[in-house]
């Protein structure tokens, strides 16, 4: 493993553990706000994304000349890791508060453990689809 993959694999969780140290200092602090603002849009979702990324890959956009279509590729990741994130954090906050145990610090301490457990899951191969047979159907089936 390179180092520089390791660190980009374990960037989301350490400011997810950050953001749940920021918790410490007064509240409405800059040094506060911004950690967690910047975990809870993008950190659970960049490890969600890390861990398909070779399959996104698989399926990218065709390769042209113009800007866009070059970088529409980073430009998907980035949008989905934005979405998963809120999601994940949506899923997270609407369990603790069926469970009745909702807290901010609840709230980033679950999505910091499931971000850190995601780093550490390997990454889904892109492997391409299995083809199928030409042959025609059985007698009697119902296809």
């Amino acid at each position: 493993m390179r180092p520089g993959s390791l660190t980009f694999r374990l960037l989301p969780p350490l400011v997810g553990w950050c953001a749940v140290a920021a918790t410490a200092l007064p509240a409405a602090s800059p040094l506060r706000t911004l950690p967690v603002v910047a975990f809870l849009l993008a950190g659970p979702g960049a490890a969600a994304v890390r861990i398909c990324a070779p399959a996104l890959r698989r399926y990218g956009a065709a390769a042209q000349d113009d800007g866009f279509t070059r970088d529409s590729d980073r430009l998907e990741q980035l949008v989905l890791a934005l979405f998963l994130s809120v999601s994940a954090a949506v899923l997270c906050a609407t369990a603790l508060l069926a469970a009745g145990a909702f807290s901010g610090l609840r709230l980033l301490v679950l999505l910091a453990a499931a971000t850190t457990l995601a780093a550490c899951c390997p990454q889904v191969t892109g492997r391409a689809p299995a083809a199928r047979s030409a042959s025609p159907p059985r007698k009697g089936s119902l296809t």
